[in-house]
């Protein structure tokens, strides 16, 4: 990574740049088919006004097709489209007044970072002196106005999705579409841009939605998230609901780390590893899987309430550990502890489940 990529942005860059009135977008019960194939199963989603809002779930379940027929680079089978409250089913993709960044950074090879900004505002018919400004600033905007004189092949592939920001932004849209932008850059350099993006979000106030495979992506950077599996919206809330209160299994075992472990339903309660723990949902009484989340696992002392294990594997990951146990019941379930707790493959441990609510699933057939 060069110097260039951790360069800090201004405090002030944003004023530069100041959005045409942010608009809401809503999707009332959209299909999309291709041939005989349903790729959407009436989707419905409202994103607010400068609202940052993350469609998230596997390869195959639609969100990109969903952000394209936002943009207008699908069309609908069915349904409706609104940006700031009207009917855009129809309406073109450059009439829609929307700002989008791809996975690839499609820059033109043959001009430089301040023109490929200034692409967009020229074809509005913007004057070459007034483009050139507005794209200085939207090149200060995401830390890069000392680049611009730069071709693509001149620059990391961090400072070319900065480029391909800034020339989204520089119209000032009144929605900004983003679709995976970060999947091709290295670790590091995607959480650093990823981080940059919502601080313009934020200080620019668009309504943005983006589209992700990776949850921790979409839940360090969302207002709300709408959780997506096989062209049908399965839960939409804040980072926080999804996790601790997710509504299906499905939800659960994608949004974040789960172990399974096997319980009975009982009433609104589950008994697992003898103790009763509430439900986040009602469930048919019998036999069920218990997800449990790695940080509700605890170590305790031998005689303590809970279950006997042995260590499996322990990971090392910085500030903490998180190891896979096998219990006495055959179960296997992984504990989230502290780094300086030095486990070793084979260590005997005892271990208990903290009071919280959990999701299950019936037992597979």
């Amino acid at each position: 990574m060069t110097t260039a990529d951790t360069r800090a942005l201004p405090d002030t860059a944003a004023n530069a740049l100041v959005p045409s009135a942010s608009a809401g977008v809503e999707l009332r019960g959209v299909v999309k088919e291709y041939g005989s194939t349903r790729v959407l199963h009436g989707v419905d989603l409202d994103v607010a006004p400068g609202e940052f809002v993350s469609l998230l779930g596997p390869s195959g379940c639609g969100k990109t097709t969903a952000l394209r027929v936002i943009a207008g680079l699908e069309q609908a089978s069915g349904g409706e489209v609104r940006i700031g409250g009207s009917d855009v089913s129809a309406v073109p993709t450059n009439k829609r007044d929307i700002g989008m960044v791809f996975q690839s950074y499609s820059l033109f090879p043959h001009l430089r970072a301040l023109e490929n900004t200034a692409f967009g505002l020229r074809r509005r018919g913007v004057g070459t002196a007034e483009a050139r400004r507005r794209a200085g600033d939207a090149l200060d905007l995401v830390g890069l106005g000392h680049l611009a004189d730069r071709y693509a092949h001149q620059m990391s592939g961090g400072q070319q999705q900065r480029v391909a920001l800034a020339r989204a932004l520089v119209t000032e849209p009144r929605v900004l579409l983003l679709d995976e932008p970060l999947s091709a850059l290295d670790a590091k350099v995607r959480v650093q841009l990823r981080d940059e993006i919502r601080r313009i979000q934020q200080r620019l106030g668009t309504t943005t939605v983006f589209v992700t495979h990776d949850q921790e992506e979409a839940l360090a950077v969302s207002d709300r998230v709408a959780v997506m599996g096989a062209g049908r919206i399965l839960q939409v809330g804040s980072p926080e609901e999804l996790y601790t209160r997710p509504a299906t299994a499905e939800v659960a075992a994608f949004v974040g780390s789960s172990s399974l472990v096997p319980g009975v339903v009982v009433g609104d309660t589950v008994e697992v590893w003898g103790r009763r723990l509430p439900l986040l949902a009602t469930a048919e009484a019998g036999p069920c899987e218990v997800f449990v989340r790695p940080e509700n696992v605890r170590l305790v002392g031998a005689g303590e309430e809970g279950r006997d294990a042995v260590v499996e594997q322990t990971t090392f990951l910085g500030s903490i550990r998180r190891s896979l146990l096998a219990t006495s019941e055959g179960s296997r379930v992984h504990v989230q502890h502290g780094a300086d707790l030095g486990l070793a493959v084979g260590d005997r441990v005892r271990v208990r489940l903290d009071d919280v609510a959990v999701l299950t699933r019936p037992v597979a057939d």
